[in-house]
């Protein structure tokens, strides 16, 4: 089965899709009058975890249909979305749901190091075809994306241990995606100084 690419701009539509709609369904949300402030956050966030969970699978299922393929890191985050998220709707616990981007982050993290033990960049098998770079980019690249996504995942475990549900939702939703294209924009030192040179056809 031929694998085809995705427009730029669609998969940065189902990559961010699911992100945004949890956003607005969390702020949307329909909530009964005179519901205590720390139940109206639970009652939105089960509300916004309930929508959240079918559009990252549909996301995906798009992304399928599209390019006959798979993305490991969506379909991995998709995983535990289902798995987190399924957890606080069950048991009614916004912890679970929140500690999904620290879990998501350090698995991340996990895969990155184990790959770096082996002498592998696992971040080159996903990232190759739209970024080359020589072998030695590809560690120094994945090593700093490693220490990154362990950052992440302490921040916010920070975050959502000191802040209320309001501020926690806009902190994952706008927070965390600025703060990895900033990491990813900081590095284009490394991608000019590793990049694959095309070669001239004669």
């Amino acid at each position: 089965m031929e694998k085809r690419k995705p427009h730029p701009l669609l998969k940065l539509v189902l990559e961010m899709g699911p992100i945004v709609l949890f956003f607005m369904s969390y702020r949307w949300a329909s909530i009964p009058e005179g519901t205590s402030d720390e139940q109206r956050q639970l009652l939105q966030l089960l509300f916004a975890t309930k929508l959240f969970i079918p559009t990252t699978l549909a996301a995906l299922a798009i992304s399928w249909f599209i390019s006959r393929s798979l993305p490991k890191m969506p379909l991995i985050t998709a995983v535990i979305v289902v798995v987190m998220g399924g957890l606080t709707l069950w048991l009614k616990d916004d912890t679970f749901v929140k500690m999904k981007p620290t879990v998501l982050y350090t698995l991340f993290a996990a895969i990155l190091g184990f790959g770096l033990l082996r002498g592998q960049s696992y971040l080159q098998y996903v990232m190759e075809d739209s970024m080359p770079l020589k072998p030695e980019g590809w560690m120094l690249f994945t090593k700093r994306f490693a220490l990154f996504f362990l950052a992440l995942a302490i921040l916010n475990e920070a975050v959502w241990r000191s802040v209320d549900t309001d501020v926690w939702v806009t902190f994952k939703t706008f927070a965390l995606p600025i703060a990895t294209f900033v990491f990813i924009f900081s590095q284009l030192g490394l991608f000019n100084k590793y990049a694959i040179e095309d070669v001239a056809e004669d």
